[in-house]
Parts: structure tokens; C-alpha cells; sequence
């Protein structure tokens, strides 16, 4: 069938609830290029496949004419509810449809959003009247899993555009689906387990799979639940004291304040909502009233959080019969609106409860919740807090907009409090004497430290782990508790619900930024703008404006003095390096090889051995240097950057990865230092992996203090063992104290002849490079001694650490 004819859409399903997504692509507008510089990425994707149940008997019976102007009202009103929910159509495959959630931009919940149109697509077809009094029925099945995606055709009507067994799987999934029924799969299901009421079904056996699959079938989107929140809070003592007292100020002063706690996925806003709800209960002797209300993704009403937060103050259930609800609202009415106004205020609250869609009934809720609010706070400090308000309608933040300016108007002790991602700006602009942005950081390795303990030992898990978890959580708390209930005691994966995440934020750059990071995780920890214009093949300088621009306002990058880079998140680098096919990790291997070995004058040599399949632990950019560096830290802040050659366009990486391997054997791999391990090497292999290299090969580099790498990877840095005093992995980087100034404070150990005495320096106002260390006999630290005997020529009679021999006077 021509899809002009069935790709239309004409009923609009979303011009009300797509206000806060990301703007789609027009279908019907041709696309030539791919959204950023690669063509292809995997990514994790949601498939919905559906079926009309008996359409063969059906065309049996019609007439051809009656079979086109059934499909055309069947399809139309299928593609509409695909495109309300952000759903891209695959194919048409006789009667049957498929449909991509995720291909080109993901926010998190495109399992979520598959299942809704599942069930939005089995309402519709009942709501709506069929030619020829025909009642459809339709087979629904939702598969999730990875797929090689070209982004370019991910669009209505894009033929081939996902490749994997996740689009066969949800094939065979719809055909065990009952009529008018939704049935899914085990990734599916623990994608949404919190967001749908399913129910598990016997185990299929799906053709082409060895064992037989668990599936469960959907009934409903479920009730908002609140989340749970456990045990203390952890290292948030500073923002939960400024929020604290933003709110007593509030109330003290009768001057209302909006407090908005900011932060990603994962950093724990609603932990610390939570907290300071509990935290504050009164003010000076007067009880302070506490109105929540939580905004699930994609709510069905409009109005749903106003609802909420009449319940909350009345005390009603959503399961509650109508007299109790009627009961309790006038509870709470009473003595606080005039009795000539009670009955209307009850009827209002009780219609906008039972039909919070923001119909007709409804419209006199919202002024009826708001003039209660009023009128309490007016009695007692009250605050309003409203979870997740990113994910809210237009009507919820003109609520709170009107109510905080009437109790402006008022002078009343009233304060909001929102938690919301960074990508929402605060909705009421107020001055900044009465506004508050709690931007919430990841953790401390310390206080992580302590979180991931107290988790593994809630999980009955030994707390060892935590060792191995710290450097992967990155100081995400929500992070944290995923990778303590994934479970295992091997290599640790990256967890599904953090992978979500994850990708979500990296959905949420433009198409430049997205390359830049996406380059960044290929190369590693340090790397340079000039490394990434090599990787991506752009002008010299284009990625250093978006390198800063990251680093600052999106806060995903970690720049050192040396302009060396890494991402903050260790969870989005592997997100953004996982989405690279094969034959782009390979490239891009191939090309940061060629960079290195340009920059550094020298062909790094060959190896053997099977290759690691896992990236490299990252490591932070403000570590300890390693003693065989220590000495030359100074001296190395201005070294001259060699200019790279011209790379192609990463747009032709395809054409350029599939080339005859002959003529590139030679430079086939990439090395680089593996930060997290002292003495190893890691490298890019031809498949894109990194992998650690024989010990010989890391013998067999020698040092060049002339060729420093300019991306900041230095690969051929040696290994040479200096001293056998333990502190190898830990070394004070004194020359830049050194070159700082005297040092005013610590303790008479840790005071060397010669430190007040700042280096001396070149005509060019560079520092002068100390020679190459001599090899040291003795057995202390050698970082330390190396860098104090070649950059201080002053007296030192000073016993180093570790019992080492005392330092000599250097002419």
C-alpha cells in the first residue's frame, strides 16, 4: 500500500502534552542527512508491532473498495497515536505496523511511551466508528533491545531503518497476545514495572529462541506512586540546610520564596525533597503544613498534581468511595471558606478529584485548590512541593504561578519548593532575594563511599564491592542503588535503568556537542580539543568552543590547568562509546592513533595478545601524577602542540573503515596509558576495544621528554622504577608548589630547604625544564626526592619518607 495513503495522521493526539519534548522531525518531510556526524549508532530501542486479529476472513468478505477504506481509517488512526507519542513507523507490512520508540532521541521512558501507545491504539480503534460498521481488533506485542539504527531513515515510513532480533521479537510477541490485549517483554517490563499494571503471563516459545521467553501482559497505566526513600541521607547536609532556611526565612518574614532543587537523573532530588519535608516540620512553635504532590511522566490529566495536592491536604486516597471524599473535603472546607461558599468549594474539589483532565467540570478545581491554600496559609506557614515539575503540563506551573502571586499580594508565609532537571528554567521569574537554585553535585568519593557500604549491606552483599563500584557510580546516588541491585560479582555492566539515563542526557545535546562528547569517551580520560577535531576530522579550534561550552554551562566535562578534558559522568561516557558501530570504534581507534604518533615524532610499535572487550576505568582528571612524570609537570604546561594532519570527514567513516587493512596494518591500534592501573597499558584494538598490552611492550618504549603528546594521552610515557619506598601511586606534585610561593602552613616535616624560593624563570616567562632525573639508589619516594634534588639547588638535609637516603646539595 502507498504510504501516502496511510501515513497521514489526521487526528491529533498531542498538540496538549507535547509542549516539554524534544521537537520532532516532520514525517512527511524528506530527510538527506543523519542528525549528527555518524550515519548508524546502536542504541537501545523499543519496538511496537500490531496486528489486526481474523483480517484474512475479513477481506474475504469485502468488497476491495471496503478493504481500502477500512485500512485507510485503521492506519490513520494508528499513525496518529504513534506520532502523539513520539513513535517513528518502521514498516507496513500488510495489515500489520511497526513502529520505533527511541531511534533517534531518547528521553528515558521510550519503553514507557511504547506501551501507552499500545494502549492508547486499543482505546482509539473502540472510540472510533469503522467504515462499513466494522469492529477491529488488534494484536499488540512491545519488545525492547538493542539495534543498529540509521538515524537518517528513523522517520514515518523509514524502511529498514533498525536492524536486530529485538524487531523479529516483537513479531513473535504480538502473536501470543490475546485480542484487543498488549503483551511484552522481560526488558519491557522492568522498564516500566513502576509505571503499568501487568501481569505475567505462562512462558512462550518464540521461534528462532533456544529457551522459552517470559512475557507479561498490560492492563493499564498504573496510579502515580510516590517513591520510596530509605535510610539516611548521605552527604547532602549543605543543600538540605540552604533549602531549610529559604523556608524558615518565609515564614519568619511573610515573604513567599520559590526554591527550586536542580539536578540530573539519578543525583537524588526527590531524596532530598523528602528529607527536607521531614527535616522541617515547624517554625518557631508553629506547625509548618506540607502539601506534595509527585508528576509521573506523560500524566493523563492536565491537572493530576493539583489533584494530588487536594488529597494530601485532605487525607483522601484515590480508592476512596465518593461519600468519603465528599466527607473529608468538607472537613477540611470547613472554617476556612465563609459557609455560603462551602458547598461550592466541596463540589469543585470533589469534580476536579474525579475528572482531573481539565474538562468542564473540572475548570473550577484549580481556583477552589487555590483559594484553600490562601486561606491556610494565612492561619500557618505552608509549603507547596511539586516533584519532578519538568514533567508537568502548562496548566500546573500557571496554578503555581497565580497561587505565588496572591500570596505576594497577601504577604503570606508561603513557599514552593520544585525539583526539576537543569533543561527547565524556573517558571515564575521573581527577584533573586526571594529565589533559590539548590543545584545538587554528584558526591564526594568519601560520602559515596559511604552510600555504596550502607547499600551493599542492606543487599546482604559483602561490602568490598564498594571498591569496585566507586569509580562507575561517578557520584550519581540513584546510580548507586542500581548497580548494587544488578548484582553479580563479575566485571559490573552498565545497569539498564542507568544505561536510560544515561542516554537521556546525551539526547539532550545538539548534534555538535553530541560529536564532541561521543569523540571525547572514544579517546578517554585527558584528552584535547586538537585530539578531538583529529577524531571528528573538523578544522583546527571548532571543538574548543563546544569543549568549553560543555564544561561550563552543560557541566558534563572536567577540564584541568593543562586543558586536558574528561567527562564527569562515568555512566555517558560508556553510553556514548557502547552507541558506536564497530567500524567507527575502529576508525576512530585508527585515527587517534595517527594523532599520537604525529604529535609524539615516533610509530608506536605493534603487539599481540586478545583484546580486553571493556573500555578503560576512568580516571579523575585531578589525580596524582605518577613519579615518572612528577619531575617534569613544570616544564611540560607550555609545551608546543604539534599540529596534526587533515582527517576526513567523519561522515565518510563508513567508506573509510571498510578500506583494504594492507595499507594501514601499521598503525591497526591506538595505546594510550590506563590511568587506572599504575605500570599498564590500554589501547584501541582494530575492533574499537580497549585492551592492555604485553609487559614487554611497555618495556620496550622509551622516554623522550622533547616529544610530549599534545592531546594530553602522552602513550609513550615509560614505566622506570624509581626507589622502593611504596609511594609511587601517590605522589605530591611539588614543583607546582614549588613555583607557587612560599608555603605559609603544615607541619616542620613536610618543610624542605629551598621550598620558599619559587623557580626561576626563562625570558619567555616560562619555567626553566629541569634535567633528566639520574636513577636513585635509595629507597624513599622517589616522585618527591627526584623533583626536590633537579629543581631546588638549595641546602636539604631533610630525611625523605620510607627511611629513604637524605638529600644532597645540588650544585
Amino acid at each position: 500500500m502507498p504510504l501516502s495513503t496511510v501515513a497521514i495522521g489526521r487526528e491529533d493526539y498531542g498538540r496538549s502534552g507535547s509542549a516539554r519534548l524534544a521537537p520532532r522531525p516532520d514525517p512527511e518531510q524528506p530527510v538527506t542527512t543523519s542528525p549528527w556526524p555518524v550515519r548508524e549508532e546502536r542504541r537501545v530501542v523499543s519496538v511496537l508491532f500490531a496486528d489486526i486479529v481474523g483480517s484474512t476472513a475479513l477481506t474475504e468478505r469485502l468488497d476491495p473498495e471496503d478493504v481500502r477504506a477500512l485500512q485507510r481509517a485503521y492506519f490513520d488512526t494508528v499513525a496518529g497515536v504513534l506520532r502523539h507519542w513520539h513513535g517513528a513507523v518502521e514498516k507496513y507490512v500488510g495489515d500489520a505496523v511497526m513502529a520505533l520508540f527511541g531511534a533517534r532521541r531518547s528521553d528515558g521512558l521510550d519503553a514507557y511511551r511504547a506501551v501507552r501507545a499500545a494502549l492508547e491504539i486499543q482505546r482509539a480503534l473502540d472510540r472510533r466508528p469503522m467504515p462499513g460498521g466494522v469492529r477491529l481488533r488488534v494484536r499488540v506485542g512491545v519488545a525492547t533491545g538493542e539495534a543498529v539504527v540509521d538515524l537518517a531513515a528513523a522517520r514515518d515510513g523509514g524502511h529498514g531503518a533498525a536492524s536486530g532480533a529485538v524487531t523479529t521479537t516483537a513479531a513473535r510477541l504480538q502473536e501470543y497476545a490475546p485480542a484487543g490485549g498488549v503483551v511484552v517483554c522481560a526488558a519491557t517490563h522492568r522498564a516500566t514495572a513502576d509505571l503499568v499494571d501487568q501481569r505475567a503471563l505462562a512462558p512462550v516459545a518464540l521461534a528462532g529462541k533456544a529457551l522459552p521467553v517470559d512475557v507479561w501482559r498490560v492492563t493499564s497505566p498504573a496510579r502515580p506512586r510516590r517513591p520510596r526513600h530509605e535510610g539516611p541521607l548521605v552527604g547532602r547536609r549543605r543543600e538540605l540546610a540552604t533549602a531549610q532556611d529559604q523556608l524558615v526565612r518565609a515564614a519568619r518574614e511573610h515573604r513567599p520564596r520559590w526554591v527550586s532543587l536542580v539536578g540530573p537523573d539519578g543525583i537524588g532530588r526527590s531524596r532530598l525533597l523528602h528529607e527536607l519535608r521531614h527535616a522541617l516540620r515547624e517554625v518557631d512553635g508553629v506547625a509548618v503544613r506540607w502539601c506534595v504532590a509527585h508528576c509521573p511522566p506523560y500524566p493523563q490529566g492536565a491537572l493530576g498534581p493539583v489533584a494530588e495536592l487536594v488529597r494530601d491536604l485532605a487525607g483522601v486516597r484515590e480508592s476512596d468511595p465518593p461519600a468519603v471524599v465528599h466527607r473529608r473535603l468538607a472537613a477540611l472546607v470547613e472554617g476556612l471558606v465563609a459557609p455560603a461558599r462551602a458547598t461550592p468549594t466541596v463540589a469543585a474539589l470533589a469534580a476536579l478529584l474525579a475528572a482531573p483532565e481539565g474538562t468542564a467540570t473540572a475548570t473550577g478545581g484549580p481556583a477552589a485548590c487555590r483559594q484553600l491554600l490562601l486561606a491556610l496559609a494565612a492561619r500557618q506557614p505552608v509549603v507547596i512541593a511539586v516533584d519532578d515539575l519538568d514533567r508537568a503540563r502548562p496548566e500546573v506551573d500557571r496554578f503555581l504561578r497565580a497561587l505565588f502571586a496572591a500570596a505576594t499580594l497577601r504577604g503570606l508565609p508561603l513557599a514552593v519548593v520544585a525539583t526539576h532537571r537543569p533543561q527547565l528554567a524556573d517558571p515564575l521569574p521573581v527577584p533573586d532575594d526571594r529565589r533559590c537554585r539548590v543545584a545538587l553535585a554528584p558526591l564526594g568519593a568519601v560520602d559515596t563511599g559511604r552510600l555504596l557500604r550502607r547499600l551493599l549491606g542492606r543487599a546482604g552483599r559483602p561490602a568490598a564491592l564498594a571498591g569496585r563500584l566507586l569509580p562507575l557510580v561517578g557520584g550519581m546516588p540513584g546510580y548507586a542503588g542500581a548497580y548494587v541491585a544488578a548484582g553479580g560479582d563479575g566485571e559490573p555492566g552498565l545497569p539498564e535503568a542507568v544505561r536510560r539515563m544515561a542516554s537521556a542526557r546525551l539526547d539532550l545535546l545538539d548534534d555538535a556537542r553530541r560529536a564532541v562528547l561521543t569523540a571525547g569517551a572514544a579517546l578517554g580520560v585527558g584528552f584535547t580539543a586538537p585530539a578531538v577535531d583529529r577524531l571528528l576530522g573538523w578544522a583546527p579550534g571548532r571543538s574548543a568552543t563546544l569543549l568549553r561550552r560543555l564544561a561550563t554551562a552543560d557541566a558534563l566535562l572536567r577540564c584541568d590547568r593543562h586543558g586536558r578534558y574528561e567527562i564527569v559522568d562515568p555512566a555517558l561516557r560508556r553510553a556514548a562509546y557502547d552507541r558506536l558501530p564497530r567500524a567507527v570504534r575502529a576508525e576512530f581507534g585508527r585515527r587517534a592513533e595517527q594523532w599520537r604518533s604525529t604529535a609524539s615524532g615516533r610509530v608506536p610499535p605493534t603487539r599481540s595478545g586478545p583484546p580486553a572487550p571493556r573500555l578503560a576505568t576512568p580516571r579523575p582528571a585531578d589525580a596524582e601524577p605518577t613519579p615518572a612524570v612528577a619531575a617534569e609537570q613544570v616544564s611540560a604546561l607550555h609545551a608546543e602542540r604539534v599540529s596534526a594532519p587533515a582527517a576526513e570527514p567523519v561522515a565518510a567513516l563508513a567508506t573509510s573503515a571498510a578500506a583494504p587493512e594492507g595499507g594501514r596494518k601499521r598503525n591497526a591500534t591506538a595505546t594510550r596509558r590506563n590511568p587506572g592501573s599504575p605500570g599498564s597499558w590500554s589501547g584501541l584494538d582494530g575492533a574499537g576495544r580497549w585492551s592492555t598490552p604485553p609487559a614487554s611492550s611497555t618495556r620496550d618504549r622509551g622516554r623522550s621528554g622533547r616529544h610530549r603528546a599534545a592531546d594530553g594521552l602522552d602513550p609513550d610515557r615509560s614505566r622506570r622504577p624509581i626507589s622502593g619506598g611504596g609511594h609511587e601511586d601517590r605522589v605530591v606534585p611539588i614543583l607546582p608548589r614549588l613555583a607557587a610561593g612560599p608555603r605559609r602552613h603544615g607541619r616542620a616535616s613536610d618543610t624542605v630547604a629551598g621550598h620558599d624560593r619559587p623557580l626561576r624563570s626563562a625570558p619567555d616567562g616560562r619555567a626553566h625544564r629541569p634535567p633528566p632525573p639520574p636513577a636513585s639508589t635509595g629507597r624513599g619516594s622517589a616522585a618527591v626526592v627526584l623533583a626536590l634534588r633537579h629543581a631546588a639547588p638549595e641546602r636539604a638535609d631533610q630525611t625523605p619518607p620510607q627511611g629513604g637516603p637524605p638529600l644532597r646539595r645540588v650544585a
